[in-house]
């Protein structure tokens, strides 16, 4: 990729979206931040929900402040969190799209398993049991039945841009129905369940060209672009970035929630898999993001907002975790994992029901508790990856947002007894691009080929265990 391009990546996270451009350049990488907004529920009479008209505004501001900013940029990527939904009929939302968290989908789960008990949905899907799973939300969505058409977000968007309704594979893979050894829909489990298969659009593989922009919107954003599909689910370009040292490295994707696995080049579906909770995911290029879902940041990102809340001022981040590092004593461990700690609400009260007596007073100390009990499940995480895949780890590539944590870096490397080499820490953006320039530069480029730009552009930080 030695000629120099510039691409747009629209990375949407759990709590906040951000647009970016991407230079590609004589094998290296670089971002430009253009725009940063934020996302989360919004809480409506009938339940909890993506704000998802802002969002959508956000998204084509961003997009022409990238074309301000860089005229020649060649196409557009988005990818996002997995799992939610827009329902479309005749081309417009049926309603606006509920938000994982809401509390709907727990009906859902019963039905479901009532109908095809989580032994067979495993052995057809392969993915964990996560009770937000798109196969739930559909069961007991009203509002299915009015709708010609069911979206993933990024596809969604993609939709609003272009006009041409897509399903992309690794956030497909997400739904649970989608054939876990065919990667494609699973259209009689789907029909076992009610799930009409005509609101299931077509498939397509990362770098796909989906569509060009409406003309309307090409004359906001100020060029006629290509959106590009790209790993539209966000963990799935997130790994395309993670700069794996060798096969046998493991990747921690960490921000709101923290995602450990393998990349493996066939499914584990095995019982013990399905017992441990492990999930088979699509990844960039028919690779399976073999992996568990730990709470991630969210454990801190919500406490420290109950206490900026509580004191009515902001709280420097930074400071409190170098605090943490220093803080004395024993570290409680809590189940970071643990159900009562998936909604929003008053977090800190909820960790101190769990650790009882031994809940820390101070909030450097509790802060420290949170990071130790993430990276304790991390640990854990990676343990059981390797015991299940068979293959033996020696090394750990920590990237996203968490990468930016010294404190839960090296707390993980402690736990683990490997070494975790921390970034890149845009690495969902990073990987977004580099699919769009090899789809535009060198289609036959391998992900191998993709890393070593990555490594080439930034050294990640490494932490021994101590």
């Amino acid at each position: 990729m030695s000629a120099a391009s510039a691409f747009a990546a629209v990375d949407l996270g759990a709590t906040s979206g951000r647009v970016m451009i991407g230079r590609v350049h004589d094998d290296r990488v670089e971002l430009e931040p253009v725009s940063r907004f934020p996302n989360g529920p919004v809480e409506r009479e009938d339940g909890l929900h993506w704000d998802f008209g802002a969002l959508f505004e956000n998204v084509v501001e961003g997009l022409a402040e990238a074309v301000r900013r860089e005229p020649g940029i060649r196409s557009i990527g988005i990818d996002s969190w997995a799992v939610d939904y827009g329902l479309l009929r005749d081309g417009e939302l049926v309603a606006e799209p509920f938000h994982y968290r809401d509390a709907r989908t727990g009906r859902g789960v019963d039905e479901v398993h009532e109908i095809v008990p989580f032994e067979q949905l495993y052995r057809r899907n392969g993915l964990q049991f996560l009770p937000f799973n798109t196969l739930y939300q559909y069961r007991i969505d009203g509002h299915l039945a009015q709708a010609d058409a069911a979206l993933l977000i990024p596809d969604l968007i993609a939709f609003l841009l272009t006009g041409r309704q897509v399903a992309e594979r690794t956030n497909a893979s997400t739904t649970g129905l989608l054939d876990v050894h065919t990667s494609e829909w699973d259209l009689e489990l789907a029909e076992r369940l009610g799930i009409p298969v005509g609101v299931l659009p077509e498939l397509v593989d990362p770098g796909t060209v989906i569509g060009t922009l409406r003309p309307e919107l090409a004359r906001r954003v100020g060029a006629e672009l290509p959106v590009v599909a790209v790993g539209s689910h966000d963990t799935a370009s997130a790994v395309v970035a993670a700069p794996l040292s060798s096969p046998h490295s493991a990747y921690i994707s960490c921000g709101t929630w923290g995602l450990v696995g393998l990349e493996l080049a066939e499914p584990v579906v095995t019982d013990a898999a399905r017992a441990a909770n492990f999930t088979n995911e699509l990844g960039v290029d028919g690779r399976i993001r073999f992996l568990h879902n730990v709470t991630g940041l969210w454990l801190l990102s919500e406490t420290v907002r109950a206490w900026e809340a509580e004191d009515g001022a902001p709280i420097d981040l930074p400071s409190l975790l170098s605090q943490a590092a220093d803080a004395d004593g024993e570290t409680p461990l809590f189940d970071a994992n643990d159900p009562s700690l998936s909604a929003p609400g008053d977090m800190p009260a909820r960790i101190t029901a769990l650790l009882g007596p031994a809940a820390p007073t101070s909030r450097p100390a509790f802060a420290r508790n949170i990071v130790e009990s993430i990276a304790a499940a991390f640990a854990d995480a990676v343990r059981t990856a390797s015991a299940l895949s068979g293959r033996e780890i020696d090394s750990i590539h920590l990237v996203g947002g968490g990468s930016l944590n010294r404190l839960l870096c090296q707390a993980t490397a402690d736990r683990t007894g490997l070494p975790v080499l921390a970034g890149p820490v845009e690495a969902t953006a990073l990987g977004n691009v580099l699919i769009q320039a090899r789809a535009a530069q060198d289609p036959q480029a391998s992900l191998e080929q993709l890393r070593d730009i990555v490594a080439a552009s930034q050294s990640p930080l490494r932490y021994d265990p101590r």
